[in-house]
């Protein structure tokens, strides 16, 4: 279950909020105090933090500052009647991901902390991507190792890594790629495909990486 915890010193309101989350299936923890709210981070895990700025003690502006050093990927949505632009800029500098201000239909912070929790659970989505394109150093990876490759080879990849998906012509690849500008004929370019597949482990009768589109080119997959 979702758990949110909503930092706001105006108990009625608090009550209201988490009333409306609770509706659609949110598990609410409220703090009244932004003390008692730090202390709930150090001791709970939450999904999001829903943050009044004019709070007693210590200003919610400091707070989010604070919890965005010490939770980076907790999103933060800021709840409050302070919604002078100076105060939404500082906001956003201090690490929230949305501003909403007070008053609003408590339905609309429901909408708000699902858009937020969708960005945050596709983001977390662990990257599927088989190989790395390093320019800077000129490297192309597999996994975690580098490999071997003609500077022909590696201005190919490179050029479909960046297309990744499109479709390619051998047209296309003789006139954007200088190394091959030389291998004047189409031959050319299936042969030194040929020699790339055997290099990145890819079958020639069942390719999983570069695949063969008939009568255009190539298109590169990289999963």
């Amino acid at each position: 279950m979702i758990k949110i915890l909503l930092i706001e010193d105006d108990a009625e309101l608090a009550q209201l909020l988490a009333q409306a989350l609770k509706e659609e299936g949110l598990q609410v923890r409220i703090a009244l105090k932004p003390l008692d709210g730090l202390m709930a981070l150090q001791d709970e895990t939450f999904d999001a933090l829903v943050l009044d700025l004019s709070l007693p003690q210590i200003d919610g502006l400091e707070i989010c500052r604070v919890v965005r050093e010490s939770i980076p990927n907790l999103p933060i949505i800021i709840s409050s009647a302070r919604s002078d632009i100076s105060d939404k800029e500082m906001g956003f500098l201090r690490g929230a991901d949305d501003f909403l201000p007070k008053p609003y239909d408590p339905r609309e912070l429901v909408f708000r902390l699902k858009a937020i929790m969708r960005r945050s659970e596709a983001t977390d989505v662990p990257n599927k991507a088989i190989f790395l394109l390093d320019e800077a150093k000129h490297v192309i990876k597999k996994g975690d190792q580098n490999l071997r490759l003609t500077h022909a080879e590696y201005d190919i990849i490179a050029y479909m890594l960046k297309k990744e998906e499109m479709v390619i012509s051998r047209e296309e690849l003789l006139l954007n790629i200088g190394s091959i500008k030389y291998e004047s004929s189409f031959k050319s370019i299936d042969v030194i495909i040929g020699r790339i597949r055997q290099k990145i482990g890819d079958d020639p009768k069942n390719p999983r990486f570069i695949i063969s589109v008939r009568g255009i080119g190539y298109k590169f997959v990289n999963a």
